[in-house]
């Protein structure tokens, strides 16, 4: 092997180690996160985020979970809703057909949910720096809401996942 092959070669392996393949890696580029291009590096949030957008309840990687986000806070028009027994049998249906209730109790529209897998967690010390790990009462704050299973609400104990801390 030549000289310049074996550097190529060295460099190469340091680049594929370098490469953060769990979602939350931080990350710059998108080639970063997966070789394979299906996963996204979001630089919008800090230092970067692996994640897979778009995913639905059980797709994402055995260390994600699949987060839905809708616009900060309820709209103006914004109604109020129950989530643990909107559209339940026999519970609320305060939500029109095009909304849902989210875990903070107001309808949100359909078409403004946005879907990332996002690193779980126990508590903060599993999330990076400037992250925090969202209990049910951070996501009320700060957003995202685990996407429950089919045909089901958002449970009252939700899976906890590392998202962005709020800037303080």
């Amino acid at each position: 092997m030549s000289t310049a092959a074996r550097i190529v070669a060295v460099f190469t392996l340091l680049a594929a180690a370098a490469c953060g393949d769990q979602i939350g890696d931080s990350c710059s580029i998108s080639s970063e996160c997966s070789q394979t291009g299906d996963r996204f590096c979001d630089t919008t949030q800090p230092g970067g985020y692996c994640t897979v957008i778009g995913c639905d309840y059980g797709t994402c990687p055995e260390e994600a979970v699949c987060v839905r986000f809708f616009p900060a806070g309820p709209l103006p028009d914004s109604v109020p809703c129950n989530h643990a027994t909107e559209d339940a049998p026999g519970g609320t249906d305060d939500c029109t057909f095009d909304e849902i209730c989210t875990l903070a109790d107001y309808c949100a529209p359909r078409s403004a949910e946005v879907r990332f897998c996002m690193k779980t967690c126990a508590d903060d010390g599993d999330c990076r720096d400037d992250y925090e790990c969202r209990d049910k009462q951070a996501m009320i704050a700060h957003g995202g809401e685990p996407v429950p299973p089919p045909g089901e609400p958002v449970s009252d104990d939700p899976d906890k996942f590392c998202a962005a801390a709020p800037l303080n």
